[in-house]
């Protein structure tokens, strides 16, 4: 009786433990968009601008992604590739930098991350958060949350993120199933601490421009 009462405590205190964690993960999600939205925001109107200028079409790229518990939500990011992109060439997957598909400042863009920024507005809502795993399209890899492995479905426990664990590991070079892998990881794992350490590994990362495509 006695052990099986610590157990109990044990999980509680973890549980709370890990409430506590997501809480204020969220303070720093809510905080950490509307800062990084108000600061960027001339860096936002100067990208959009020249989206426009070089290549038809419109500034930002919205696409149905699957997220929390497979809640469906439309993702934003700049556009970086022609209208109807996904219906050309390899469809999702870009290979390299010299994709016919990629337009002329799109390259620049993808190169360092900006085309990810407006995600920040995803975040600030509650469809995203700054760290987790990255969400996929509602058809692929597996073509639909349902589809998922029962082991896969854990990525989908935590709000997925503009940068995760796989980010900083493997970013696109690695496999959809290497990817899972990383963030089922992170999910298992997950603290505030580790939240901050995958961030700044991020900034390396981006400035270190590895991996940016699949590549195979």
């Amino acid at each position: 009786m006695r052990n099986n009462a610590v157990k109990g405590n044990n999980l509680s205190n973890t549980s709370r433990k890990r409430i506590r964690n997501l809480e204020i993960k969220r303070c720093i999600d809510i905080i950490g968009s509307g800062v990084g939205l108000v600061i960027l925001s001339p860096l936002f109107l100067l990208t959009a601008f020249l989206i426009k200028t070089t290549s038809k079409g419109p500034v930002f790229f919205r696409q149905e992604r699957l997220g929390y518990h497979g809640k469906i939500f439309r993702i934003m990011k700049f556009r970086t590739m022609v209208v109807g992109a996904e219906q050309l060439g390899d469809g999702l997957k870009v290979k390299d930098e010299h994709d016919a598909r990629i337009t002329y400042i799109g390259r620049f863009i993808r190169k360092t991350s900006l085309d990810e920024l407006p995600q920040l507005v995803n975040v600030l809502k509650g469809d995203m958060s700054l760290v987790g795993p990255r969400p996929p399209a509602t058809y692929y890899p597996y073509p639909g949350y349902g589809a998922y492995p029962k082991t896969a479905k854990c990525r989908f426990a935590m709000r997925p993120g503009m940068t995760g664990l796989a980010q900083v590991k493997v970013r696109n070079s690695a496999t959809w199933e290497e990817r899972i892998r990383y963030d089922v990881e992170y999910v298992r794992k997950f603290n505030v601490l580790l939240d901050i350490q995958i961030l700044f590994a991020t900034v390396a990362v981006v400035l270190g421009s590895k991996d940016i495509y699949a590549g195979r």
